[in-house]
């Protein structure tokens, strides 16, 4: 969280569909979640500088098919070299929603998300650096949020549903709308 002058670790595990990102910790300022678990999607903030609550949020039917398919409305934007220590070639990707999807022309139309996702040029199933930046990062000052892995296994995590998190499963879903990713 550059713009918050914060950085934590950062971790992501996935199992048969399941996936669970954790950015920081309890011995951090910044410590939260987010989970796609049995098709739905969920994020909890533990602790946030200034946010004092800490509900569980959940976004049914928002599972990894519709990340995938999200995903594959990426549109190529180059290879790069990450200068990290090692150096990483990459291929650059960009994926957005904006609403409201229209044809081309001269329409008002508002970003609610936008990632840069660099992949690994050997092996597309490694990603190495994201930034998002969209009304997903509500609680950041600058909406954005940059990740950048030092390792990468490919081997399957755990992953599990917060207690919190539980009890929002029982609740009747709100009515959404899902925009379909833009191209």
């Amino acid at each position: 969280m550059r713009d918050l002058g914060i950085t934590v670790p950062f971790s992501w595990q996935g199992r048969n569909g399941d996936s669970q990102m954790i950015a920081g910790g309890p011995q951090y300022p910044i410590w939260f979640t987010n989970l796609i678990y049995k098709g739905d999607f969920y994020t909890l903030t533990y602790k946030w500088p200034g946010l004092n609550e800490h509900s569980c949020s959940r976004i049914p039917g928002l599972g990894l098919e519709q990340l995938n398919n999200a995903l594959k409305g990426s549109r190529f934007v180059g290879r790069e070299t990450l200068e990290n220590n090692p150096r990483r070639h990459v291929n650059h990707w960009r994926v957005g929603v904006v609403l409201p999807q229209r044809s081309p022309g001269k329409y008002l139309r508002f970003p609610l998300a936008l990632g840069d996702v660099y992949v690994d040029q050997k092996n597309r199933g490694t990603f190495w650096q994201v930034l998002q930046f969209g009304i997903q990062n509500l609680y950041d000052p600058e909406l954005d949020e940059w990740l950048r892995m030092k390792t990468f296994e490919h081997k399957p995590g755990k992953v599990t549903l917060p207690r919190r998190c539980a009890a929002a499963t029982t609740q009747a879903p709100p009515a959404l709308s899902r925009p379909a990713p833009a191209r």
